[in-house]
């Protein structure tokens, strides 16, 4: 039997400054979420004023987990410490595999205009937390789209639709599913998600109601979902939204800043190892 996922939570975050000043609204890893296993983090950022955005996120570290970059608008530069470089433009999707250690900076590619996009922190589990760094990056054109008879359209960045349109992501590991979804006014959205997922759910743009009990979610707030298989959501409006489903880990977790491991003296180390420049 089916059974739809119902609205549990309703985060709305906190508005904070990372990076070197960057202005962003964190909602996963914020004192109301702290995490929803796997991911550790999820943050929001736009803004068409220079000033919130320009100073960027210069070098530095990470270790035991995944950084998922995500452009709305504008266009981001990246650069590591293992000679990786490039430009994540509108659209477009960086999913970075950190594994033992990379040195890495994400700056503004303009000086002007909207930049708006998310970051999603994905935890690894114990047996990949020291594998080697990697990159999977894709341009807006690279990345599927689902365009269903009712005018809703879905942009599969990881997972697979229901209609049978998969993504450009490749992750084992917590099996996600990341998809942003156009929905017209007046239409219903369903998505089949593992049962033994963690799911969530942010809205851009509109107003829907989730679940059989049509709970109202309105923008830039994050509904944690209930256990279930089915995601149903309704719009009221023209709505724009992001889901996002997957494995949890079920690890211990140690947080050190930018180093997520299983054990505290796992933390210590990755900053013995940062400071002595053991990292690529």
């Amino acid at each position: 039997m089916t059974q739809t996922r119902e609205l549990r939570q309703i985060i709305y975050g906190d508005r904070v400054s990372d990076g070197a000043g960057v202005q962003l609204t964190r909602i996963i890893g914020s004192p109301q979420l702290n995490m929803l296993d796997p991911f550790l983090m999820f943050d929001a950022f736009g803004s068409d004023k220079p000033q919130d955005y320009i100073a960027g996120f210069p070098p530095h570290p990470h270790r035991g987990f995944e950084t998922v970059t995500y452009m709305l608008e504008g266009r981001m530069r990246h650069e590591d410490s293992a000679g990786n470089a490039g430009v994540i433009e509108t659209g477009g999707v960086q999913w970075m595999t950190a594994g033992k250690g990379i040195i890495h900076s994400e700056m503004p590619e303009q000086k002007e205009g909207r930049l708006a996009g998310f970051q999603l922190w994905v935890n690894l589990p114990a047996t990949e937390k020291m594998n080697e760094p990697k990159y999977q990056e894709f341009d807006a054109e690279q990345i599927p789209v689902a365009r269903l008879d009712n005018g809703t359209a879905i942009k599969v960045i990881a997972g697979q639709t229901d209609s049978g349109v998969s993504g450009v992501i490749n992750n084992p590991f917590v099996n996600p599913l990341y998809l942003h979804v156009f929905l017209p006014a007046g239409v219903t959205f369903e998505q089949t998600v593992k049962e033994t997922d963690n799911t969530f759910l942010y809205l851009m743009k509109g107003q829907i109601q989730v679940g059989d009990k049509q709970r109202p979610l309105n923008a830039e707030q994050l509904a944690v979902l209930e256990t279930g298989s089915k995601v149903r959501v309704n719009s009221e409006r023209d709505t724009e939204f992001v889901l996002v489903s997957g494995q949890p880990v079920n690890e211990p977790i140690a947080r050190g800043g930018p180093f997520v491991m299983n054990t505290r003296e796992q933390i210590e180390q990755a900053f013995d190892d940062y400071r002595h420049g053991r990292f690529a």
